[in-house]
């Protein structure tokens, strides 16, 4: 068995093959904050209507129900999201590593590689679908220039 290759130009290659994930590594996480805050945004939404939910009549009630149920599904979504960026994220990490660790052993991990990425856009692309659910839920029960009560 030869040893590895720890060249300095195979080095630069690996990093070089590094930077395209890393980028969509950034992305993700810029992504990450934006559904987190919009998750936090669902959660300080739905905490006053518990508390006027304590103090509602029974046709109220019925109303802030309806409402918390709504925010209850939207946070679901939101959450769901958030994990698969989260295990896109961890996958293209992985495939970084793999990247750069192929630089000092002898095998060819194109496969893993190439197993990883797809699995990455794979729970990114269902992510933003879970985002683009909750997004038209939202939409669909605004409630600009109604009455609120």
């Amino acid at each position: 068995m030869e040893a590895p290759t720890t060249d300095i130009a195979l080095i630069a290659h690996s990093i070089q093959l590094s930077l395209a994930p890393v980028f969509l590594l950034s992305g993700i996480g810029v992504m990450l904050g934006v559904l987190t805050n919009r998750l936090a945004r669902i959660v300080d939404r739905a905490r006053p209507l518990e508390e006027r939910l304590k103090h509602a009549d029974e046709t109220h009630a019925a109303i802030l129900h309806e409402q918390l149920r709504v925010f209850a599904l939207r946070a679901r979504l939101m959450n769901t999201s958030i994990t698969l960026g989260v295990v896109s994220a961890l996958l293209i990490a992985a495939v970084v590593a793999l990247l750069f660790s192929s630089a000092f052993v002898n095998l060819n991990l194109a496969a893993p590689v190439s197993a990883l990425f797809i699995a990455a856009m794979f729970s990114l692309v269902i992510g933003l679908g879970y985002f683009l659910a909750e997004i038209r839920i939202a939409t669909a029960t605004l409630r600009i220039g109604r009455n609120n009560h």
